[in-house]
């Protein structure tokens, strides 16, 4: 006869030793990769609980995707520090838990005076098995119609028509405007 499964008892919060953190359901954090090779994961703590000894403590996780990682692969407008929330979740021991970190949303995030090594931002959420996102559209800017992206400079232009005439194309990426201008500059 098989052995029943020991019951199991839900957390508030828990502390992880080994990086001396307290970890509530909620928090974010960074998660091992089974390949030291790759960045290690981020996670959003949904739930946590031990066993009945209050040992083997459990999370279930719910997974943030790095662009590269989802089916439409990184774009160019995606930031560095981008991450997609998934509907991906599993269950994964409290010791692969390597510290916290914060995702932001993507406004607070292009607020920030200063970004740190544990700082984050989302703006879409991500369908892990059909690779659809939740908004499936965003704002677009420039010349080159692509949305924001926070690690890119962005300069608004007020001088010229091109720019008047067109709706949120006051804004431009430095690189397009710098084009605009050099083709501007070559008509004289």
């Amino acid at each position: 006869m098989a052995k029943a499964k020991a019951p199991r008892r839900p957390l508030e919060s828990c502390t992880i030793k080994h990086i001396n953190k307290t970890i509530n359901a909620g928090d974010c954090v960074l998660m091992r990769p089974a390949d030291q090779s790759n960045p290690q994961y981020v996670a959003r703590i949904e739930r946590i609980d031990a066993d009945a000894r209050g040992g083997n403590v459990k999370v279930l996780a719910r997974w943030y995707y790095r662009p590269e990682e989802s089916i439409g692969g990184r774009r160019q407008f995606h930031g560095s520090k981008e991450l997609f929330l998934s509907d991906h979740y599993d269950v994964q021991s409290a010791d692969t838990i390597e510290g916290k970190c914060t995702v932001h949303s993507f406004k607070s995030y292009t607020k920030l005076d200063s970004v740190g090594n544990d700082d984050f931002f989302c703006r879409f959420e991500y369908n892990s098995s059909t690779g659809a996102f939740n908004p499936d559209r965003v704002a677009v800017y420039c010349k080159c119609e692509m949305p924001y992206n926070p690690d890119d400079l962005m300069v608004q232009c007020e001088d010229c028509s091109d720019c008047r005439s067109l709706k949120n194309w006051n804004w431009y990426y430095f690189s397009c405007h710098f084009q605009l201008e050099q083709k501007w500059l070559k008509k004289f």
